[in-house]
């Protein structure tokens, strides 16, 4: 507790190289709760800060924390197309309402190796007119790769946005077998 009595909220992070290039992750007693796509020295800054602001704790650097080893095990053993589902404990408190509705769902339903539309996903939970929305959820989703919002793809069979960039979404895909692998 801190000295007025609240309980402190720790935030630990770690940058670790994958196969589509640094991934800053964070993580609360909770459990993974950040996942940020090419952490360089900048983005990984402005990261931390919003963190720092949106939980209240500077997070502090801990590779070896074990709030964050087994994520970082689960997603080494992804990249090397040894797992293709992830068992972790996930800390929701980034997004809320409609959006968290959309992400639990995507986390549940879409497994490793499919695909589901935006149209197809809005209807899923029950507004089968908000495939725009998705798309926002999808941008706003808190922890990429480990809750698949690179699986979202458009109806007509384009491959749609990612916050990520198009070329992380379509390794992602391909690291699944759902497109094929880059030539170059």
């Amino acid at each position: 507790m801190d000295g007025e009595g609240r309980y402190e909220q720790r935030v630990v992070w770690a940058v670790v190289d994958t196969g589509i290039g640094p991934l800053l992750l964070a993580a609360t007693g909770q459990g993974l709760v950040n996942v940020v796509f090419h952490a360089t020295a900048e983005v990984r800054d402005k990261a931390l800060e919003r963190l720092a602001s949106r939980l209240g704790a500077e997070p502090v650097e801990e590779p070896g924390s074990p709030l964050l080893a087994e994520a970082i095990r689960q997603l080494d053993a992804y990249f090397a197309g040894e797992r293709h589902s992830f068992e972790l404990p996930l800390d929701w408190s980034l997004i809320s309402g409609f959006n968290r509705e959309v992400l639990r769902e995507l986390a549940t339903t879409v497994p490793f190796g499919t695909v589901v539309g935006y149209g197809d996903l809005a209807g899923r939970v029950g507004q089968p007119g908000a495939a725009q929305a998705v798309g926002m959820a999808m941008g706003a989703n808190p922890l990429p790769v480990v809750v698949p919002c690179h699986r979202v793809v458009e109806s007509g069979g384009g491959i749609g946005g990612f916050g990520g960039g198009l070329e992380t979404k379509r390794r992602l895909l391909a690291l699944e077998g759902v497109l094929p692998e880059p030539l170059f």
